[in-house]
């Protein structure tokens, strides 16, 4: 599996695995979580994305018991998890409206609870998981260089921020912001639109891209014509259809690295599979017209 330096130190697999829907499955034992990290890092999938408020706040602990119980596996592993929303339910019930915190103690208490539940001594990258229109950027800045400084996080990065929201944030800081995880999948992919992978591109910083297969959509009726196409490609590369609309944002230039969630073992055991699917520039754009439903002007 392709590794992808971040910086600071920091490297991550092509392919990430997302555990946001960790807490949804009905086996949440520590022996199961570790049979799909276990899947994934025969593949080389070493990096695992989280975030504080996945699974209502309970997703993290689910990991931290898995880590217990197979205390080798941290050193195998590049965690990922995200702060910043506080939504009224879990440690956070007594909230009353869903909103943002990027504040210093806001930030500072978000990690120490995060290394708590996942009984670790670091974080491997943080993310300030949305933009925040009340963030006071000096502040927000000053406490992820200090998490860095203190080594309880290797290195940090933002998540649905637009470019000058990045921008100004990293106006405020010296350790660089080294991704953005963003939405992309061939039916999000405003993003090769508006500017926001030419930004992150044009500054050597790889996109990590939630949601690559659009939240099932990719397999919807509205989109036939797209799906039989995909199926086609699968068909000659022996894998399935999913596995080549990762493959469409694995070929972009950008160095994009899908963040993929499943709690099936036999579909996190074929992960890996979309690093191997042929993807030319004319079968790129062949899916982008399929997806935009016209071809390109």
């Amino acid at each position: 599996m392709e590794r992808i330096g971040l910086g600071a130190g920091v490297e991550v697999s092509r392919l990430v695995y997302g555990m946001w829907r960790l807490g949804d499955d009905a086996d949440t034992s520590p022996g199961h979580v570790q049979a799909k990290i276990e899947a994934c890092l025969e593949q080389g999938i070493t990096t695992f994305d989280q975030a504080d408020i996945y699974g209502g706040y309970t997703a993290e602990a689910i990991l931290g018991g898995a880590l217990k119980a197979a205390p080798g596996l941290r050193d195998r592993m590049e965690i990922v998890t995200k702060c910043g929303i506080v939504a009224p339910v879990g440690r956070h019930a007594g909230a009353r409206v869903k909103h943002y915190d990027t504040s210093g103690a806001h930030i500072r208490a978000s990690v120490a609870a995060s290394l708590r539940e996942m009984g670790t001594d670091r974080i491997d990258l943080l993310l300030i998981h949305r933009p925040d229109p009340m963030m006071d950027h000096r502040e927000t800045g000053a406490a992820l260089d200090a998490l860095v400084a203190s080594g309880a996080v290797r290195a940090v990065g933002v998540s649905n921020f637009r470019p000058w929201d990045l921008t100004l944030l990293q106006s405020a800081m010296a350790a660089p912001l080294v991704t953005n995880q963003i939405e992309l999948s061939l039916l999000a992919h405003e993003g090769f639109v508006n500017g926001d992978v030419a930004f992150l591109q044009e500054r050597g910083l790889p996109p990590m891209a939630w949601s690559p297969l659009a939240g099932g959509r990719l397999f919807a009726a509205e989109n036939a014509a797209l799906l039989a196409r995909l199926e086609d490609l699968a068909q000659d590369a022996g894998t399935d259809a999913g596995a080549v609309a990762v493959a469409w944002l694995l070929a972009h230039p950008a160095r994009i690295l899908p963040v993929l969630g499943t709690n099936s073992l036999p579909r996190i055991r074929r992960i890996a599979e979309a690093a191997h699917v042929p993807m030319d520039r004319q079968t790129w754009f062949e899916l982008y017209s399929l997806a935009l439903g016209r071809e390109v002007a």
